[in-house]
């Protein structure tokens, strides 16, 4: 599926790409809607057709990934509430394998999220991916999301990396053809990002759904 030797550069996501998407998952689409229902007296169904609204308001941008501007927003205390539901966070079982053989290849392997800084700081405390990382970049200290071509932009000023020779892998199709976009050579998507959920059919870009199938690395 991948030509190793022509790849110097590995950007991954974390949500869903390295991580197990179901914590963020549950903690956006069940916690908060019941949350929000007791804060108001409003019924499940009720908070989360709120919510819905919402979410689209600002899905693609920086807001959406912000816990400051959802703690404003609904007045629920966002970081409290994801340490209460940390035991759900989780790293993919195919992962470690997977970042060690990288490592031990001599890749450099950067982590690109649009999660927000306390909310990266939680996963990595929970899940020490760090370890097996060169550099950890939240899309925050940029102030736009990996949706948008400033992004990519303000990126490769940053790490001077050679698009041709990168590999870029998330589970989010909108995201990848944004690096598409900017060109971004090797792309490869996620199709099971939720371990609670069935595997997405993906046609757009080469997929998988475990990390060793991508071994031996050269």
């Amino acid at each position: 599926m991948l030509d190793w030797t022509l790849i110097d550069t590995v950007l991954l996501d974390m949500d869903g790409t390295l991580l197990d998407l179901h914590f963020d998952n549950h903690f956006w689409l069940e916690l908060i809607p019941s949350k929000l229902a007791q804060k108001h007296n409003i019924s499940f169904a009720e908070a989360k057709a709120d919510l819905a609204v919402r979410y689209q308001a600002v899905e693609g941008n920086i807001q959406w990934y912000c816990l400051d501007y959802w703690q404003k927003e609904l007045s629920l205390p966002i970081i409290a509430l994801k340490r209460e539901i940390q035991h759900l966070i989780a790293i993919r079982e195919d992962v470690p394998e997977f970042l060690n053989a990288l490592k031990t290849s001599g890749k450099k392997l950067i982590l690109l999220t649009n999660a927000h800084p306390d909310s990266l700081s939680l996963k990595i405390e929970r899940t020490q991916i760090d370890k097996y990382l060169n550099e950890i970049i939240s899309t925050h200290e940029f102030g736009v999301s990996k949706e948008h071509q400033s992004l990519w932009q303000q990126l490769e000023q940053r790490l001077q990396f050679d698009k041709k020779r990168t590999l870029f892998v998330d589970d989010s199709l909108t995201i990848l053809e944004s690096a598409k976009t900017f060109g971004i050579k090797h792309l490869l998507a996620v199709a099971n990002p939720d371990s609670k959920k069935a595997t997405n059919t993906i046609n757009q870009f080469p997929a998988i759904t475990n990390y060793r199938d991508l071994l031996p690395i050269t």
